[in-house]
């Protein structure tokens, strides 16, 4: 009997939740900003969520924090929405925090009236004066005791759009000297005269996030608010605003953020490496962005049971990339279809006097019975790859050579008899005998060769254009480095090979659809495919190349 997994920290705080009755269903909520290409990260917490109502019973809202206009676009709206329908999710409630901006607003009101907001026309270098320092009280502002009444008229006009930008803000009148920073009279309103991608020119004034974060919570009764760590500070502030102004006491709890090895998360700096054009937009699939994840060829089963592998724990920590290739190849090695494509040719001639068959049958995936099997074109002239010929081998050598016989997948085996070279010494030729009985399936040669090679047949291959992808980073944390971390890019992240050779069924690939080169990789059709031109990215090796690197070098 298997053992039951252990439950985390907020399965259990639910679990009690629900056993004490405190709620009817459990409502959760993704609150992204659409100021970017969601990441590797958000796809933890989109799991995370959706998959707490999914196990409890309930609902997720997918709420846009779009409370900044000057960074965010309807683009980064429409691409979010698409990542997490195709990691297998759906949102009972598609909100914006936009939708608010009345409420808020009045909300603001609320806490004026009550004595609780103050307008303050300080600069916000002089706020950050006054907030003072962790260990040392915080000053207050010249303006802090203005009356309800002028605060009331100067928040209205600050709605208006009277004033220009930085000129004023709204502050919550809590306590500078509290030894947490962010209850030192915190801002909850700013003056930004910008565009909006949903409420146009409606707003002169936006809420910061801490003002409208919670409050949005309360207003679609959300159960549990699940943030991250840098997020603890904040709670108290959280529940200060729903706690003065008596609305639905949601309830704020922090886990750790995803930090992935080899990999940058920071919106900033992803949108940096878009704009120098240092990857190829935000869906390349160097980038750890769920579009780019998906154009590399990984699976939204692979990402899900990676989030869940790695579970939720309270204390950061850095997760090796190791676990999420692990889950890739895990997956692909299921579902891939098996195909036989040729990197480096070399060529390959038949010579017997009879002819060999000129269709051969090869399994579609051995790891699925169900998958079937397809049809190859076999003819004299074929190729294999260079690596795989060695006129002179090591011991222990499992391929073609003058001594080796070799197996050709789904067809002959195979011996070498002549070496034709170039004028360089280069073989460019290999002239070999197939042996008589030893076809796939129906074998009573007696041969057991050591080594079996993909190969395709000249007149029938198809020519591809392979990317070769890699860790877009050589250090394991960059943003822990010193200096620029754009430093630490790898140089040689893309690799492209344009002269492939593919087996003909690779004509009718299909995006959607997973493949193992075999014996090479992991790969997948990219957006750059036309008709004239087939475009392969490799999703993974076969096995984890970095770990035979490191331990070479140590």
């Amino acid at each position: 009997m298997s053992e039951e997994k252990s439950l985390n920290f907020l399965e259990e705080i639910i679990e009690e939740d629900l056993k004490n009755g405190n709620y009817g269903q459990i409502v959760t909520r993704f609150p992204p900003e659409p100021n970017g290409y969601l990441h590797i990260g958000h796809a933890k917490s989109i799991c995370l969520n959706f998959g707490l109502t999914q196990k409890y019973g309930g609902y997720t809202n997918l709420r846009f924090d779009d409370t900044n206009p000057v960074t965010e676009e309807t683009e980064y709206v429409e691409s979010i929405k698409a990542d997490v329908e195709w990691l297998g999710f759906r949102w009972k409630h598609e909100l914006y925090a936009s939708d608010y901006f009345d409420q808020l607003y009045a909300f603001a009101v609320e806490l004026i009236r009550k004595g609780l907001a103050y307008v303050d026309d300080s600069s916000s270098e002089a706020i950050a004066a006054m907030k003072g320092a962790p260990t040392q009280p915080g000053t207050d502002s010249p303006f802090r005791n203005r009356s309800v009444e002028e605060n009331l008229g100067l928040f209205e006009r600050m709605k208006n759009g009277e004033f220009a930008d930085g000129s004023r803000t709204l502050r919550a009148k809590i306590d500078m000297s509290s030894p947490n920073m962010h209850m030192r009279d915190p801002v909850m309103y700013r003056i930004k005269h910008a565009h909006h991608h949903r409420t146009g020119d409606k707003w002169a004034i936006y809420p910061m996030y801490d003002f409208a974060h919670g409050q949005s919570d309360s207003i679609e009764k959300i159960t549990h608010s699940i943030c991250t760590l840098e997020f603890v500070p904040h709670r108290p502030l959280y529940d200060w605003f729903i706690e003065q102004l008596g609305i639905y006491p949601s309830k704020q709890y922090e886990m750790a953020r995803l930090n992935l090895s080899y990999t940058i998360m920071s919106k900033r700096k992803l949108l940096e490496l878009v704009n120098e054009k240092i990857v190829d937009g935000w869906d390349d699939p160097r980038m750890p962005t769920i579009s780019g994840l998906r154009r590399r060829g990984f699976t939204p089963e692979s990402i899900r049971n990676f989030c869940y592998m790695i579970g939720v724990a309270k204390r950061d920590n850095l997760i090796e990339v190791e676990k999420l290739e692990f889950c890739i190849r895990e997956h692909l090695n299921k579902i891939a279809l098996r195909k036989m494509v040729v990197f480096d040719p070399l060529k390959i001639v038949i010579i017997n006097d009879e002819d060999p068959v000129d269709i051969v049958t090869v399994e579609d995936n051995p790891e699925d019975p169900s998958s079937g099997s397809r049809e190859i074109p076999f003819s004299r002239t074929l190729y294999i790859e260079r690596e795989d010929f060695m006129e002179d081998p090591p011991k222990k050598y499992n391929r073609l050579s003058p001594k080796q016989a070799v197996r050709l997948k789904g067809a002959y085996i195979i011996q070498c008899e002549e070496v034709i070279k170039d004028d360089t010494g280069l073989p460019v030729e290999i002239r070999c005998r197939y042996v008589p009985g030893s076809l796939s399936g129906a074998d009573h040669s007696g041969i057991k060769p050591k080594g079996t090679l993909h190969w395709v047949s000249v007149e029938h291959a198809i020519p591809v254009e392979l990317r070769l992808y890699d860790r877009l980073f050589n250090t394991e944390d960059p943003s822990s480095e010193e200096g620029d971390y754009k430093t630490y890019i790898n140089k040689d992240s893309l690799q492209k090979i344009p002269g492939a050779h593919a087996e003909p069924s690779l004509l009718q690939a299909k995006f959607e659809d997973r493949y193992q080169f075999i014996r090479k990789g992991y790969f997948c059709l990219d957006k750059d495919t036309s008709a004239s031109r087939i475009v392969f990215n490799r999703t993974s090796t076969l096995r984890d190349t970095w770990a035979k690197e490191v331990k070479k070098t140590n």
